[in-house]
């Protein structure tokens, strides 16, 4: 019995460690891809001479960049804020041009337990920033 006892209290301290641990994955991993997609649409853009699209769908959690679509955990809530001028439909996009600008804007990536980053794009320079924040 104590035995049993043990191994329960064990797993009941468990598995809520590692469900936030996974947790951390999942959001580390989205942001670097994110990250990702924006600075390698920028360096496309100034190495071909052509403007080179990042949309994001926020209703689908998805990032799309040079043929490839990144999906974010489901329980991720994707936000963003574009040039209107440039979006598509229900996307908001993200465009880079060739001298290193772009249309600029913000991206939100939150996770379910509140954790949660700001990518902001600059218009002027086409840099990237990110800041972290919690949501209450």
């Amino acid at each position: 019995m104590v035995a049993i006892a043990i191994v329960g209290l064990v797993i009941a301290v468990t598995v809520p460690g590692s469900m936030r641990f996974y947790e951390s994955i999942q959001y580390r991993q989205s942001v670097r891809d994110v990250l990702s997609a924006l600075g390698g649409a920028r360096q496309q853009a100034m190495d071909t001479g052509r403007a080179q699209d990042v949309l994001f769908r926020p209703r689908e959690g998805s990032v799309e960049y040079a043929g490839e679509t990144l999906l974010l955990p489901d329980d991720f809530t994707l936000a963003v804020t574009t040039a209107s001028e440039v979006n598509q439909g229900a996307a908001g996009v993200i465009r880079f041009y060739p001298e290193g600008g772009s249309t600029g804007g913000d991206i939100d990536i939150t996770a379910p337990g509140g954790r949660g980053v700001r990518i902001a794009v600059d218009w002027l320079m086409g840099g990237v920033t990110q800041v972290r924040h919690e949501q209450p």
